[in-house]
């Protein structure tokens, strides 16, 4: 009987020695996929992204996952180039994170914003003013 598939559950290895990371990522992220046996390549196939194969020597794989991939728990295959074993891995995927954009330039400044802003620009008047004339007196009065 030839060897059946082998599997490593979240956080495990197989004997094929599968490693996703990060094991949780957001819709549209990178996962890195590592199968230690793999040393002539092979392929990662799953349902959150599209197949992507090993590197040979390294047996390394960056995966995108899709924009649109339904959250919640996937599970990737590695089957190796240079021989039958197959490995499955799972992972996570998150809802995906919204820019954190907010009104930025398209609201002007509120009233209250406006008084403060004029009471600063008085307030810096008067003390260069205040200043000024102050050293004009020290300089324009010559000691005899």
């Amino acid at each position: 009987m030839g060897p059946g598939p082998l599997v490593g559950g979240l956080g495990g290895t197989s004997a094929l020695g599968v490693t996703v990371n990060p094991q949780s990522v957001h819709q549209g992220g990178t996962l890195t996929i590592t199968a230690r046996g793999c040393t002539r390549g092979g392929t990662v196939t799953s349902n959150a992204f599209p197949q992507t194969n090993l590197s040979v020597g390294t047996a390394t794989a960056t995966a995108r996952v899709h924009n649109d991939a339904a959250p919640g728990q996937y599970n990737l295959a590695v089957r190796c180039s240079d021989n039958a074993q197959v490995a499955t891995q799972q992972f996570t995927v998150l809802a995906a994170k919204g820019a954190l954009g907010g009104l930025g330039g398209s609201v002007g400044p509120s009233s209250t914003e406006m008084a403060i802003g004029a009471g600063l620009v008085l307030i810096a008047a008067v003390g260069g003013s205040f200043f000024i004339v102050r050293r004009r007196r020290t300089v324009s009065s010559p000691h005899i």
